[in-house]
This record gives C-alpha cells, structure tokens and sequence, in this order.
C-alpha cells in the first residue's frame, strides 16, 4: 500500500490550465444541462457547444504560455465568457431553436458583451494583463461575432452577405502569411475597441424578433461598412511602416 501511495501522482503535479478547463467544460456541461431542459433545446444544442468549447480548450492549451500555471482571475473571466459564446454556437446547431428561442439567445448575447469589459477591468485590478491575455480576448471576440454574423442568416432576415462582417478577422490573419508586413503588432485603439462593441451590439439587435429584415440588412449593412473602414485605417497604418517591420 505504501509503494502504491508512494508512486501517485500527487494533486498538485496536475497541470493548473487543465484544472481551469475542466472546471470550465463541467460548468459548460451544467449550463447547457439547464438550457436544454429549461428552453426545450435539442440535445444536439449542448453537444455542439461542448464540441467548440473542446476546440477552445485545446487551443488554449496549444497556445498558453505556461499550462503549469492557472489561467488567472481576469483569464478566467474571458473563460466563463467563453462558455457562453460556445452555448451560442451551439444553438446555431439547430436552426428551429434559435428562432423559436431568438429573445434569450439576444439576452445570452448581452451577457457576453457585458463581461467583455470585465475581464480588463479584473487585469488592471489585479495586475495580470498579459499578451496571451488580451490574445485570448481578442480571438473569443472575433469568434463570438463570426458566430452572430451567421445568426441572422438562419433565421431568414438577411442573405449570407452579412458573413463577411464575422470573416474580415480571419481574411486578415489568412493574409499575414502572405504580406508578412500585417503581422506586425498593432497599437491600442479606442477606435477599433468601439468598433468590436459596435458589431456585437447590431448583431443582438438584429437577433430580436421585432426588428424585420429591411431593418436587419440597413444595420447590418452600416456595421459592415463601419467595420472594413476600420480593418482599412489599420492596414494602412501597418503598410506604411512595412520597410520597419
């Protein structure tokens, strides 16, 4: 029994990112337990959102700095946020859902766009800002408005033109390989932070079941517009000082 005891792993050679992400996936699963059974959902709901949610765990792993360590307060934060925005795609697994349950899947949405503040807020307060923290922001924001993007689609309110707000993030990084100039790091805008909330907050509007289609493809398409003068205003800066890159 000793030798047994003597060759355990003890608790705490557990990696602390992986104690972070399991906490997050069994809170998912809770979540989407309670969804489920609450807004009559399909299961294929929770199944899809705990899938993404695999994805960002184990992109989180791929890409952390240190899986040893824990995530931290304000890491956590953007992680909660990150269930949430995997409930969210997961709903987009059932189409018939998502327009019967369109007001709380807006309501899910606000959630999520609240909290985008806190986890700054929390880094600040706590003096953990970090690259990979505000990576991890950055990325679940573009995540989260390429899947809003996709909402409005389904449920018939506007053609699939509207995609292109949730791809311009990933047409840039797909670019980077390419004009190798776009990698490098850009300085902190309150433009382009205004601009991210701008898009959440027209693409919850959109969700609601009051606001019609012409009303839909007129914000949408003013939030396109506003978006990719944005995306604009940064590859311009980036080009001009490519010879420094």
């Amino acid at each position: 029994m000793a030798a047994g005891l003597g060759n355990a792993r003890p608790l705490d050679a557990v990696p602390s990112m992986w104690v972070d992400l399991l906490t997050g996936g069994a809170l998912l699963a809770l979540l989407a337990a309670v969804l489920t059974h609450a807004l009559d959902l399909p299961l294929r709901v929770g199944g899809a959102a705990l899938g993404v949610y695999v994805v960002m765990a184990a992109l989180l792993l791929r890409h952390g700095p240190d899986r040893r360590r824990p995530l931290g307060a304000a890491n956590r934060v953007t992680l909660f946020r990150a269930l949430l925005v995997a409930l969210l795609a997961g709903t987009l697994a059932s189409p018939a859902a998502l327009a019967a349950q369109a007001t709380p899947f807006a309501m899910l949405t606000l959630a999520a766009l609240l909290l985008d503040g806190v986890d700054g807020w929390v880094a600040r307060r706590f003096d953990s800002a970090s690259e990979f923290g505000a990576r991890f922001d950055m990325e679940l924001d573009a995540f989260l408005i390429a899947v809003l993007s996709l909402a409005p689609v389904l449920l018939g309110k506007v053609g699939p033109w509207v995609l292109a707000i949730g791809a311009m993030r990933y047409a840039f990084v797909a670019a980077m390989p390419v004009w190798r100039w776009l990698d490098r790091p850009l300085p902190d805008s309150l433009r382009r932070k205004t601009v991210c909330v701008v898009q959440v907050a027209c693409l919850l509007v959109c969700l609601l079941p009051a606001v019609d289609g012409s009303t839909t493809a007129a914000l949408l398409g003013s939030a396109a517009v506003v978006l990719a003068v944005s995306f604009f205003i940064d590859i311009r800066w980036l080009y001009r000082r490519r010879t420094h890159a």
